[in-house]
């Protein structure tokens, strides 16, 4: 599949997996973030993307940044529309206990293109029944 893509800024590098046969792909920052404890900010990748009809993007958290930072997606994932042709931007958050300092160039999150079903709503009148029915959180055991 091709992802067409623009560079928005000439920091920004070509979107590419870190290795072979990985899920997604890194962005970067093209600006300085300092995210002080609690501070959720919307981070620029300098890039935009077209993400195939059929097809999303869903931007999501670097694990590493994550464990070792406390640096997370807050709408995590994030959600790119086939239609959008605006910048990707990082909504990250500090759930750290201490300012997290980023540089333009460095990885803030990743990028995964994933296929989406076109898919028709119908309403009925019931739903038929399933083992959990309606269980909701923690039903299922801790």
């Amino acid at each position: 599949m091709e992802v067409r893509f623009k560079r928005l800024s000439p920091q920004a590098p070509v979107p590419a997996p870190a290795r072979p046969g990985d899920a997604g792909v890194d962005l970067v920052t093209t600006v300085a973030v300092e995210l002080a404890p609690g501070e959720r900010q919307a981070v620029p990748t300098g890039i935009a993307v077209a993400i195939p009809e059929g097809h999303a993007g869903l931007v999501i958290p670097r694990s590493g940044h994550a464990l070792r930072l406390g640096i997370g997606v807050v709408n995590g994932p994030g959600l790119i529309d086939s239609g959008y042709r605006g910048e990707v931007k990082v909504i990250l958050i500090n759930h750290g206990s201490e300012t997290v300092r980023f540089s333009p160039g460095e990885r803030i999150a990743q990028l995964m293109v994933v296929p989406v079903p076109e898919v028709t709503w119908s309403e009925v009148a019931e739903l038929e029944a399933t083992e959990r029915g309606d269980g909701g959180f923690g039903s299922t055991g801790s």
